[in-house]
């Protein structure tokens, strides 16, 4: 969520790898070509793969190459990985750096090496770790004093020119590619190893999944589910640590020699493991995930973890509602930490409610997703009380975190906005979002529509007052009389009928769109246009009987 990838103008750089051992390809050549968008990573690098299918290369699978400028053995791994069409077939393999080869390292137990710091500069030596996490020194990280320090974009340029000098840089071409950026700070991301906190969710998962495949909870529109599933049948274990100023601190402590205590605070972790007062304990500085927090909503804010009055009467709960978007960062989340933290009776785990119903996302009226960047955020509170320009301006481009998108977000609003935002009232825009929820994914946000909702919030104001002006202190048959109802009366009263039952068929399946639909036409057309219009006559000339029944 907290990175955007942009389609960027790159290249693509093919490098000479030479074979060890006097080893040769197929083709008679002693070295390998490995193409690669980051070259200044070799520095990390701890295998080369190729596919153990491609005629070309799999007779080298166990070989080594040697590294160039750092002079280390790597092997030649097989891995379907490497995809024989793409390229030379032979691709470097950077575990610390880069998603795909951290799965290709753990496949094959190559030593993953850290090259880079938290600024993005290369490190004096690298840290070297095992496949599994723990420091070790199966290889050197002994990094080229050339390189040592160097911001990575300047290590990428004196790397890529060493290469040529020494006549193993084969070509350059220019490559498109998908660069991740931090949607904060503006700044392209570096995949890197990092000391986490993670959740074994596998167990959590199928529990989860049993819940949903049993029809012990149900999305609407079940469409959804189909999205449920997917998420949870190729779930990984979840990073719940988080390198931020604010959220739940991680409840773990760490004693002078890194050994780890977890307890829900240093006195009780104190006591549970004898430590005295000598032991200098130090709390874990990072915070917990959002998600982990919020996963825990349903039953946190009930007096979990004591067995309270409030649990018992209300967990589970029925309905949740949530956009499409955190179908797995929030639902997935609840259903699996309550199913393992809350049961019920029997012992067996409880849901933590029976339906999920999904809305469409609001974007922009160009169907673009709103956020402060964009500038294109639209308050719900300025379409209810209204705004200026001026004032609706600084607020999208106050505080911002990129500041030079400030003048482009001022022009589109003043644009978009040229008389600021009319105030629309309450009812207008909670019956527009009715009106909108249709079961899609997106819902492209209309002032117009607003606009002509509260056209209809006036009309019904309009109506109401006349039937009030009406009926106040009039005599409606309350009390005794005769009571004549007039053929309007009698086909309002027989729409009116016709109107409860779809409007009540609506909401049982959650149309909430078709159900702000139904009220609109019935009392827009029906009631105000045709009934209100045929009631006239009777009220200023209709007997007393007549008045009671239209009344």
């Amino acid at each position: 969520l907290e990175v955007e990838n942009r389609e960027s103008k790159g290249a693509m750089w093919h490098l000479r790898y030479p074979l060890a051992d006097g080893v040769r390809t197929a083709d008679g050549l002693d070295y390998l070509v490995v193409s690669t968008t980051r070259p200044e990573t070799m520095l990390g690098d701890t295998g080369v793969a190729v596919n153990p299918k491609d005629p070309r290369y799999r007779d080298l699978i166990g070989q080594f190459v040697i590294l160039p400028l750092v002079g280390r053995r790597i092997p030649i791994v097989g891995d379907e990985h490497a995809d024989m069409t793409k390229g030379t077939g032979c691709v470097k393999i950077t575990p610390a750096h880069d998603f795909n080869d951290y799965e290709v390292g753990k496949r094959h137990a190559l030593p993953m090496i850290n090259i880079l710091t938290f600024y993005g500069d290369i490190r004096q030596d690298g840290e070297v770790f095992d496949t599994f996490g723990e420091a070790s020194d199966v290889v050197s990280g002994e990094i080229p004093a050339p390189f040592r320090g160097l911001e990575r974009f300047a290590a990428r340029k004196e790397i890529v020119a060493e290469f040529d000098r020494l006549g193993l840089l084969v070509e350059v071409k220019a490559h498109d590619l998908m660069v991740p950026y931090g949607d904060r700070g503006g700044v392209v991301i570096e995949p890197m190893l990092t000391d986490q906190w993670y959740v074994r969710t596998t167990p959590l998962a199928k529990v989860a999944l049993e819940a949903v495949e049993q029809g012990k909870i149900q999305f609407v529109p079940k469409q959804y589910e189909n999205m449920y599933f997917s998420w949870m049948h190729d779930i990984q274990d979840w990073c719940i640590s988080r390198q931020l100023w604010w959220g739940h601190r991680i409840p773990a402590w760490y004693d002078a020699e890194g050994r780890v205590y977890v307890g829900r605070s240093e006195i009780e972790v104190r006591q549970q493991h004898q430590l005295g007062d000598d032991v200098t304990l130090r709390q874990d500085d990072d915070v917990l995930d959002t998600w982990f927090s919020s996963g825990l909503w349903t039953f946190s804010t009930l007096g979990w973890p004591e067995n309270t009055d409030a649990l018992r009467t209300f967990h589970p709960t029925s309905v949740v509602v949530s956009g499409f978007d955190i179908i797995f960062f929030w639902i997935a989340r609840m259903i699996m930490l309550t199913m393992h933290f809350i049961k019920d009776d029997n012992g067996k785990p409880q849901v933590p409610f029976k339906t999920v119903y999904i809305t469409g996302l609001i974007r922009d009226e160009e169907g673009q997703k709103m956020s402060k960047s964009k500038g294109n955020v639209i308050d719900p509170l300025d379409m209810v009380d209204g705004i200026s320009l001026a004032d609706l301006v600084q607020k999208r481009t106050g505080n911002m975190m990129q500041p030079q998108l400030a003048d482009k977000i001022r022009k589109r609003t003043e644009k978009q906005f040229p008389n600021g935002i009319a105030r629309h009232g309450t009812d207008a825009l909670r019956f527009t979002l009715a009106a909108l929820a249709s079961t899609g994914r997106d819902i492209n946000w209309d002032m117009k529509r607003l606009e002509g909702y509260r056209n209809f919030c006036n009309k019904l104001w309009n109506a109401s007052r006349f039937v009030l002006m009406n009926t106040e202190e009039q005599d409606c048959g309350f009390h005794g009389g005769d009571k004549v109802l007039s053929l309007a009366d009698r086909w309002i009263l027989a729409e009116f009928n016709q109107t409860v039952k779809a409007f009540r068929e609506a909401l049982d399946n959650y149309r909430f769109d078709l159900a702000a639909g139904i009220l609109y036409e019935f009392t827009w057309n029906q009631f105000c246009d045709w009934y209100l219009e045929l009631t006239k006559p009777v009220i200023s000339g209709g007997s007393d009987a007549e008045l009671r029944g239209t009344r």
